[in-house]
């Protein structure tokens, strides 16, 4: 790991309570909690947890997470995301590990290890990686069924 990817444990939290709200960017070296709502991007190079009371919109960038409130957008998680019970998630996720505990909602796509995986086309996936349009995808249907 480099210097600026390096998980930091300070023993230090920050938090949003509940009752505030925060539009933009937030970039913390340490864990984050957020009881409030924080629409925009959150960059934690430590423990992000969001409460029962938390909403996020945007993007999560953590080393790991725990979630028991909303959050919608993407998701990209280091090491460990862990979504409770209580969770409400509707965004694309990218980590290591995914825990999901039963009563949690999740709705989105998931991609865990290595690289982040892409989502193919449906027309190139029909069509076995080859783009075609509309009047050819129907005449090479059409000429299979001969």
């Amino acid at each position: 790991m480099n210097k600026s990817t390096e998980p930091v444990n300070t023993g230090k939290i920050n938090s949003i309570m509940e009752g505030t709200s925060i539009e933009g960017e937030i970039r913390s070296d340490s864990n984050l909690r957020i009881d409030g709502k924080v629409k925009g991007t959150i960059h934690a190079r430590g423990r992000l947890i969001v409460g029962q009371t938390g909403v996020i919109e945007g993007e999560v960038h953590c080393q790991s997470s725990d979630i028991e409130g909303t959050v919608s957008g993407k998701i990209t998680c280091q090491d460990l995301l862990s979504l409770k019970a209580t969770a409400k998630i509707q965004c694309d996720i990218h980590t290591k590990q995914l825990a999901i505990e039963p009563g949690a909602v999740f709705t989105g796509n998931c991609s865990m290890g290595g690289g982040v995986v892409k989502e193919m086309d449906p027309v190139r996936l029909r069509t076995g990686g080859e783009e075609r349009g509309g009047d050819d995808d129907a005449r090479s249907r059409s000429q299979a069924n001969r």
